[in-house]
């Protein structure tokens, strides 16, 4: 039992921990203001024409760190704090998410993976639980095999998400340094904001994995026992 009550909390400790140093970077450094005073929308779309993707647009999208990329639409949203903010943190977050748009439009390969798991990442979170759960309850360890293998194809999006996230705050140090969006003595600011950033996916991989184990260990259990 004691060994249970170490795993829960460590699977909703890390999570938390993740999002408080997320939240603890942006707040500090979207309260400093960028050298080139550039708001996040034009951070955005100067690194975007600097690459060519002049039909990429730049949005503006409701809620606070909803930024993300669109590949359907070609669009990179950013939220209204970043649209308009003048701040390292406003920059690192857009050429963050114009690192996306890069990736799509060089077809970066882990991109595409990613992409490709998609459908098999939503029916594993929707469907996973709903058979280990009838497992468990009927005794049928068959259940909890395949639900386990519905949940592996949502952890494997996951671990795939993470060279996705580094890869594109890589390329986005390297496109505000060299179109001079900020300044040699900003980038330790600007890793920052991006590696506070990374550590969300961090976490909900090592998360997703730990359960994964746990999971498998008990269906192990169960074909002992049979």
């Amino acid at each position: 039992m004691g060994g249970y009550l170490i795993y829960f909390a460590i699977i909703i400790i890390i999570p938390i921990w993740a999002q408080f140093k997320v939240k603890g970077a942006y707040n500090k450094y979207s309260k400093v203001a960028s050298s080139s005073h550039m708001t996040g929308a034009e951070v955005a779309r100067r690194i975007l024409d600097a690459n060519g993707l002049y039909d990429v647009t730049v949005t503006e999208v409701r809620g606070h760190l909803t930024d993300h990329y669109d590949p359907r639409s070609k669009a990179v949203r950013l939220s209204s704090g970043n649209f308009h903010g003048h701040s390292v943190a406003a920059a690192a977050i857009a050429a963050h998410e114009v690192g996306h748009a890069i990736q799509d439009a060089e077809s970066y390969s882990f991109l595409r993976l990613r992409h490709t798991l998609v459908p098999v990442a939503n029916i594993g979170s929707n469907f996973s639980w709903i058979l280990i759960m009838i497992g468990f309850f009927a005794g049928a360890s068959g259940f909890v095999l395949l639900g386990i293998l519905f949940m592996a194809g949502a952890v494997l999006f996951q671990v795939v998400t993470l060279p996705v996230e580094f890869n594109a705050s890589n390329r986005a140090m390297d496109q505000v340094v060299s179109l001079g969006v900020i300044r040699n003595d900003e980038e330790r600011e600007t890793k920052k904001v991006l590696n506070a950033a990374a550590l969300t996916y961090v976490a909900a991989a090592a998360v997703a994995v730990l359960e994964l184990l746990r999971l498998i260990l008990i269906y192990t259990g169960m074909q002992r026992s049979e």
